[in-house]
């Protein structure tokens, strides 16, 4: 069989299944599943977090960071600007300097704003961060995002929470 490890950062991560940490109804059973995923990454809104708050019942201290790496994102994020902030605030509170790095140019759809995301991932790649951009299922703009340094790119397979489904599986083929 083939390996199919992912290595992000120098790190090799045996599962590629990314597992978000928002919408539980409690900590308790966001941990059990985060457990029972196998997933070995798990996103965090940086935004939603209380930072100041670990070691006093946080969301932080329901992820184990023995069985889990922290992929901080910057949900919510609307400019360039602001996603470089957020990606600062995750590294100094010492979750990492990996990112998921989003940049949202619709609320409604959550699409993401390519020209915001290009410019972010320009600068927190020069800044040393291992960056992840969410960004459309666009080839031209996936190579762009790549030729600038992004170590993985996320692209969106249908509209967040709509349950559809990959709509257009020719581009992530490419």
């Amino acid at each position: 069989m083939a390996d199919d490890s992912l290595i992000l950062a120098g790190r090799e991560f045996r599962s590629r299944l990314i597992v978000g940490t928002g919408k539980y109804t409690s900590f308790e059973l966001m941990r059990e599943a985060l457990d029972a995923s196998g997933a070995q990454l798990v996103t965090v809104a940086v935004r939603r977090v209380e930072l100041g708050a670990k070691g006093r019942g946080s969301l932080l201290d329901f992820v184990d960071p023995e069985r889990h790496t922290l992929l901080p994102n910057t949900a919510g994020c609307t400019t360039a600007e602001d996603a470089v902030r957020t990606s600062h605030l995750a590294r100094e509170a010492g979750m990492s300097s990996l990112i998921k790095l989003e940049v949202i140019g619709d609320p409604g759809t959550l699409f993401p704003d390519v020209q915001e995301l290009m410019v972010a991932t320009r600068i927190l790649v020069k800044e040393g961060f291992t960056v992840l951009p969410y960004t459309t299922d666009d080839v031209v703009t996936a190579r762009k995002l790549r030729d600038l340094g992004a170590a993985a790119i996320m692209p969106l397979g249908a509209p967040i929470g709509s349950g559809l489904g990959i709509q257009h599986p020719n581009n992530l083929r490419c």
